[in-house]
């Protein structure tokens, strides 16, 4: 039928989670249609017609989209709960929707995040790669050999066996400890701590200050701000391809 759609794409859309997560969700047999336990990724509905409910919760499209950037400070979680009882980025940010971050920054790594509702951004700012490089601004213990940064920026290979991808590495103040620029065209957990723990150089300090054409000019550790309108348009005009559904 003409409204219906994936009910993956209908469990992001209305911002619980992201499509990957709502997939798990319906493989764990925690998604329901009329009442019907649905664990078939191929399934699909209408949201405007079918009461889905996720953990017996019925889902409802938001009643307004919300793009938020916010600067994390560290020791605090990237998450929408935690059984430690940590600060969380959304106990920073007043909205009377739910939100949930784009990707993560590890705990104790400060600097910009994005918060929406609004599963498709969400899904094009992950997948945006080059479209949206990621800039942090990196402090590692000593100073790395030439080689050793060279082995970096061409993506070298972790030890769980893992391709990183090339990126680009710019010194800023070199001394006892170094920091560099580093600018990641990839979003894997950990990446850049792991990438200097690989040559023996471990991170010691850790801030993104930029995402895409975003930055954090004007926007202090712990201080947050909508998106313009303007800038929300530019990032859904990149439509970055992706799986249906």
């Amino acid at each position: 039928m003409d409204g219906e759609e994936r009910l993956q794409k209908i469990i992001s859309a209305a911002g619980l989670t992201s499509r990957r997560k709502a997939e798990e969700l319906i493989r764990q047999g925690r998604v329901t249609i009329n009442g019907q336990i649905v664990t078939r990724l191929g399934a699909k509905a209408d949201l405007q017609r079918d009461h889905i409910k996720v953990d017996g919760k019925l889902v409802r499209p938001p009643s307004r989209k919300i793009y938020i950037l916010l600067n994390k400070p560290r020791q605090v979680i990237s998450t929408v709960s935690d059984p430690q009882g940590r600060t969380k980025v959304t106990d920073l940010v007043d909205s009377a929707q739910r939100i949930y971050p784009v990707g993560r920054l590890d705990y104790n790594t400060e600097g910009l995040i994005l918060l929406t509702n609004d599963g498709e951004f969400s899904r094009i700012v992950t997948a945006a790669g080059k479209h949206l490089p990621k800039v942090y601004e990196v402090k590692v213990r000593s100073v790395p050999a030439a080689l050793e940064l060279m082995r970096l920026r061409e993506g070298l290979r972790l030890k769980g066996g893992m391709r990183l991808a090339p990126c680009k590495i710019e010194p800023i103040k070199e001394g006892a400890n170094s920091w560099y620029e580093v600018t990641l065209y990839q979003g894997k957990n950990r990446q850049i701590r792991e990438m200097f723990d690989a040559i023996g150089h471990p991170v010691l300090k850790l801030r993104r200050k930029r995402i895409g054409f975003l930055t954090d000019h004007g926007l202090a550790v712990g201080q947050y701000r909508n998106l313009a309108a303007h800038e929300v348009e530019r990032i859904l005009r990149l439509r970055i391809k992706g799986p249906k559904g």
